[in-house]
């Protein structure tokens, strides 16, 4: 369905995309992690046809370049930034329900869903909505569009704990038939809904984890480690990671959660010349023992 081949970018000399290999099946639904500056953004921008790239991208056959139409016309996209639109909510709703041959209607539901009264607000310029506001607003858009692709990035980041909620479920609610590209820096809340997560760093795909669907992702790992020496680089990853100094700098404890062991192991790894021992099991109370 969606396809990355040797896909490079560069800005400034500097590569953002190195090369990139990828392929997203129908019905995946991936998290995309990485830090900032991994690639993230310009890999989603590539799909959906904004940048001119080395490579080859497609999207049930078509590139995104070319075919800008008919393809973003089967992708609902939420950014990460919104768009300085001036264009009134009312408006900006019956032109995004015409562009994809979608009802207006349904995108109004989902808004109030997530407790926004698009009536009161029909006149207002989208551009001066409060962030939560147009976030609510482009989700409502993406969502209620007549499209088996939906391409997030950092949906949630400004909506109310109530409203992430709400965003969530209504994601649950479209596991089924829905190929799903969601950028996310807090992986637990997508947790339950994923299959797949794939993790960027300077524009290579790192890690590249299948989660059956039956297999739980709420659990925690303890996990424990030894280093030869103490390093700060180290050191300010595991505390990143939430880990306690046991002794020195040389012993370290913590918990992992499932679906971010992949990216735990990658971490860890940058540092095998130092690492001396480490260990991985279920914490009790999360089923039986994986080590």
């Amino acid at each position: 369905m969606i396809e990355f081949n040797k896909v490079s970018k560069t800005f400034k000399r500097q590569r953002v995309l190195d090369g990139l290999d990828l392929e997203i099946g129908l019905g995946e639904r991936i998290a995309l992690i990485g830090s900032n500056g991994a690639g993230k953004t310009t890999m989603i921008r590539c799909l959906l046809g904004e940048y001119v790239h080395d490579g080859k991208v497609l999207v049930h056959g078509l590139a995104p370049r070319q075919n800008r139409q008919a393809v973003l016309s089967r992708i609902g996209f939420v950014p990460q930034l919104p768009p300085p639109l001036k264009m009134p909510v009312g408006q900006l709703l019956e032109f995004s329900a015409s562009v994809c041959n979608s009802e207006k209607q349904r995108m109004v539901e989902i808004a109030k869903r997530l407790g926004l009264d698009v009536e009161q607000m029909k006149h207002q310029p989208f551009v001066k909505l409060s962030g939560g506001q147009k976030q609510k607003l482009l989700i409502s858009i993406a969502l209620g569009r007549d499209s088996n692709i939906l391409v997030l990035d950092e949906p949630a980041a400004n909506l109310d704990p109530d409203a992430r909620q709400i965003f969530f479920g209504l994601l649950a609610e479209r596991l089924e038939n829905t190929t799903m590209l969601i950028s996310s820096h807090r992986l637990d809340e997508v947790s339950a809904l994923v299959n797949r997560v794939i993790e960027m760093d300077r524009g290579k795909v790192v890690l590249d984890d299948k989660v059956a669907d039956e297999v739980s992702l709420t659990g925690k790992l303890d996990c424990s480690l030894s280093l030869r020496r103490s390093e700060e680089s180290i050191t300010k990853a595991l505390s990143h990671w939430g880990f306690t100094d046991m002794g020195g700098g040389l012993a370290w404890q913590g918990k992992v959660a499932g679906p971010d062991r992949l990216r735990f192991l990658g971490m860890v790894s940058r540092y095998v010349g130092i690492l001396t021992a480490i260990h991985l099991e279920e914490s009790p109370q999360d089923g039986k023992d994986e080590k």
